[in-house]
C-alpha cells in the first residue's frame, strides 16, 4: 500500500446525536428572535411614546435575559451537558402558552404560529432516545 492513502475519519465519540443538533438549531433561532424583539421594544420604548416607559424598557430587558439564557443553553446541550437541558425544557414550557395566546387568542398566528410549533419541537427532540440516552446522567451506584 502507498503511503499517501490517509485513514478514513474517525467519527468523534461525543459527537452530539441530530435530535441533539436540530433542538441547538431551533433554540439558536429562538435567540435570534428574542434579540430582534427586545431591540424592538427597547427602540419603541426609547424613541415611542409609550404609555409606561419602564414597563416597556422592563419588557426589552427580559427578551435579552431570554435569548442569552437560549444562547447559552444551546451552547451547553451542544456540548452534552446534562445540565443546560432543564433551562431549555423551562424556557419551552414557558413558551407554548405565549405561543398559543399570540397564535390564537390574540389572533395573531403569524407571531405564535412560530413560537408555539418551536418550543414544541424542541420539546420532542430533547426527549427522543438518542437525546436522552446524550444527556441522562448516569445513576450514581450505591
Amino acid at each position: 500500500m502507498p503511503d499517501d492513502e490517509s485513514p478514513a475519519p474517525v467519527p468523534e465519540a461525543h459527537a452530539p446525536p441530530g435530535a441533539i443538533r436540530g433542538a441547538c438549531v431551533l433554540t439558536g433561532l429562538q435567540a435570534l428572535g428574542l434579540l430582534a424583539g427586545g431591540v424592538v421594544l427597547l427602540a419603541d420604548s426609547v424613541f415611542g411614546d409609550p404609555s409606561d416607559r419602564v414597563s416597556a424598557v422592563l419588557a426589552a430587558a427580559f427578551a435579552f435575559l431570554g435569548a442569552v439564557a437560549l444562547a447559552f443553553g444551546a451552547r451547553g446541550l451542544l456540548r452534552l451537558r446534562p445540565s443546560a437541558r432543564t433551562p431549555v425544557v423551562v424556557l419551552e414550557i414557558l413558551s407554548v402558552p405565549v405561543g398559543y395566546q399570540l397564535a390564537f387568542d390574540s389572533e395573531r398566528p403569524e407571531w405564535g404560529g412560530p413560537i408555539l410549533i418551536s418550543a414544541l419541537a424542541v420539546l420532542y427532540l430533547l426527549f427522543t432516545p438518542p437525546a436522552r440516552a446524550a444527556l441522562d446522567r448516569p445513576e450514581p451506584s450505591r
